[in-house]
């Protein structure tokens, strides 16, 4: 990947000039900030990823992770900071982040995780190609990384996103825990990370408040996550064209009750049932005495 234009966002310089070494002896583009850009000049920089240490920013760092992640849906982020609480790193993670490393950490770690975001990002960008994906109320557009419900947004996180257009795009396919973090996450999972579980957990919460009538993802316990869109009461997803299955009097030039058949009756309404077809010799119809006397003769 030596076409890859990195920033660099840390004042521990002795940690960014090794890191700088490295990402040159890969070929890439680097450009070291010294202060927190606007969200337009990274657009100028036209780099691929960002690699930034939170602690310089102070208390404006959590906005500054909002304003670029939104701003440049195609930006990897990478947090590489020092110690930080779990509720720190999952804030970072749900305002835009892509990956969090703890310092102190190895270069060669943080530019192969910078790699895989990146990968994971051009994998993205060529979504924007495709065609709106509908299933029961949902439709997910992955040039607005957001999926809707009767034109509301649904509110995804970019991750949370990530997740639901793989699944959706895997309809009736299960798709297994480490299967979805690979390919959402870009690297292997770790044993016993939840990751996988948690995202699914609230893309569902967050479906079935906007589309409450009906389910689109399924557990398969100890294996992972199938998407199919099924109604809430069990009737199944609405096939088009489902006046295919009115009754003849709605269809057009259909025969009006009345005609042919005769009326329909409710069962128990006191009329006489219809006549069925005369009951064929030697059938279970006749009279169970001619079965004994079969059997008495014999």
């Amino acid at each position: 990947m030596g076409d890859l234009r990195l920033a660099i966002l840390d004042s521990d310089s002795g940690f960014v000039r090794v890191l700088v070494k490295r990402a040159e002896d890969l070929g890439w583009h680097y450009r070291r900030l010294e202060v927190a850009p606007r969200s337009d000049d990274l657009v100028a920089m036209r780099v691929n990823a960002l690699v930034v240490d939170l602690a310089l920013l102070g208390p404006g760092a959590w906005d500054f992770l909002e304003r670029v992640s939104l701003a440049l849906p195609g930006l990897g982020i990478v947090v590489c900071t020092g110690r930080s609480s779990v509720s720190q790193r999952v804030r970072g993670l749900r305002l835009g982040a892509d990956d969090w490393i703890t310092k102190p950490c190895h270069p060669e770690e943080v530019l192969a995780r910078v790699e895989a975001v990146v990968r994971r990002r051009r994998q993205t960008s060529s979504r924007a190609e495709r065609e709106p994906l509908l299933a029961g109320e949902l439709e997910i557009r992955a040039d607005q990384f957001q999926a809707f419900v009767r034109g509301a947004s649904v509110d995804l996180t970019r991750r949370e996103f990530e997740v639901l257009e793989l699944l959706a795009r895997s309809r009736g396919t299960v798709l297994q825990r480490e299967e979805i973090y690979q390919a959402v996450w870009g690297y292997a999972m770790v044993h016993g990370d939840r990751s996988v579980d948690v995202f699914v957990r609230k893309v569902r919460q967050k479906l079935e408040r906007a589309s409450p009538a009906w389910r689109y993802i399924h557990t398969h316990f100890g294996v992972g996550y199938r998407f199919e869109p099924e109604r809430a009461d069990g009737a199944g997803e609405e096939p088009l064209g489902a006046g295919a299955d009115l009754p003849a009097a709605a269809q057009p030039g259909g025969e009006p009750p009345g005609r042919g058949a005769g009326p329909l009756r409710a069962a128990g309404d006191g009329g006489p049932a219809p006549e069925g077809p005369p009951a064929l010799e030697g059938s279970p119809a006749e009279p169970r005495e001619r079965e004994l006397e079969a059997l008495a003769c014999g």
